[in-house]
């Protein structure tokens, strides 16, 4: 048996958008989509969807997509806030989900600022909501990074004219040491 490798293609995104969408389920693409999604054409192949939403739609979104065929997938991080979900064809959703209160403070779930789920982008022309550029660059560091981080990090830093945080200043050097003099 062939194993499928992970894969989330433009049009697969777009489909599961809708789907909320249609279910009335607000969904805000983070990740490397949110990256591509923000600077308005794919940059990168991607193995997976990675999303924010509200904790409260949770069993409404694993009955949607348990009904097309999806199943958790285990991870050494998965909690109720923070899980995976794929199917047969090599489609993987990474949740992260949240609970904010009236007045905008988090009571539960992955620490998203509230101002980070204010990004707009666009996926082959569809409007999609994502967490904002400057977050997502501050979401790509305290970790151990790699060429797909930077990748992503320089182009927004780039497009939006934002400083290239310190985490990366290896790969700035890198950069650095292999242009050519004029």
């Amino acid at each position: 048996m062939q194993k499928i490798l992970p894969t989330m293609t433009a049009n697969d995104v777009i489909a599961f958008v809708q789907l909320l969408n249609q279910n009335n389920i607000e969904v805000v693409i983070d990740g490397g989509w949110a990256v591509d999604a923000l600077l308005g054409q794919q940059t990168r192949p991607h193995n997976d969807l990675d999303i924010a939403i509200e904790h409260k739609d949770v069993p409404k979104i694993r009955t949607l997509l348990e009904t097309r065929g999806y199943a958790d997938v285990p991870t050494n991080d998965q909690r109720d806030c923070n899980f995976v979900m794929g199917d047969a064809h090599g489609h993987l959703i990474d949740f992260h989900s949240f609970t904010f209160d009236s007045e905008g403070k988090l009571i539960f779930g992955v620490p998203y600022p509230l101002d980070s789920l204010n990004g707009r982008g666009n996926i082959l022309g569809f409007p999609v909501r994502c967490i904002t550029p400057a977050w997502l660059v501050q979401f790509h560091t305290g970790y151990p990074i790699d060429e797909n981080d930077y990748k992503d990090v320089k182009n927004l830093c780039q497009h939006f004219q934002l400083p290239i945080p310190a985490d990366y200043a290896a790969y700035v050097e890198r950069d650095e040491e292999n242009v050519l003099p004029c």
